[in-house]
């Protein structure tokens, strides 16, 4: 079985570490604990490696947040992985910071990376893990919230919240994802 595992962000310098880049940050924590290393190819960022037999393969878009769609429908037909085994990463305003709760499809809730992601595939059947990065912004500041660093306190907290996504992520691709479900949403 075949998984595709899209954490969405911005590519640069001036993006690392930034809320907005939250699911690059997962991707790449699950990239080094399973030694596998990234290498540029056509739209993104890859890398893979097996799990209880199972191709898990990683991309972090580079065709920024907004136009994330292209890059993972060309992965998913690249890789020949069904939308079902599909699994996008991404930043949530809505959530608490460190909150994290995967559904199996919805809306894009204003996140510009799944709305471009739902145009292109056509559908929002398809799972995502949304990781809570809260909401503490001034009115009409969301931009500037969301392209932000996490702060010291949050930066202290991440190990740990980036392995529950890594756990959360694995077992997404080896017991399914109401299983999941039920043992990681709060």
């Amino acid at each position: 079985m075949k998984y595709l595992i899209a954490g969405l962000g911005n590519i640069g310098p001036e993006y690392h570490e930034t809320r907005h880049n939250i699911g690059f940050m997962v991707v790449d924590a699950l990239a080094k604990y399973h030694e596998a290393s990234f290498s540029f190819e056509k739209l993104a960022y890859t890398s893979e490696f097996k799990q209880k037999g199972r191709a898990i393969y990683l991309i972090k878009p580079t065709t920024y947040m907004n136009l994330s769609g292209k890059a993972v429908n060309y992965w998913l037909q690249q890789y020949k992985v069904p939308v079902e085994n599909l699994l996008v990463i991404v930043d949530d305003l809505a959530l608490p910071f460190g909150k994290m709760r995967l559904r199996p499809s919805g809306s894009s809730a204003g996140h510009n990376g799944l709305k471009d992601i739902e145009a292109v595939l056509g559908t929002q059947q398809y799972a995502r893990l949304r990781f809570g990065i809260g909401n503490n912004y001034p009115k009409g500041r969301q931009a500037d919230y969301v392209l932000s660093k996490f702060n010291a306190e949050e930066m202290a907290e991440m190990p740990l919240l980036l392995q529950r996504a890594q756990d959360i992520v694995l077992s997404f691709c080896t017991v399914g994802i109401t299983p999941t479900m039920n043992q990681y949403n709060q």
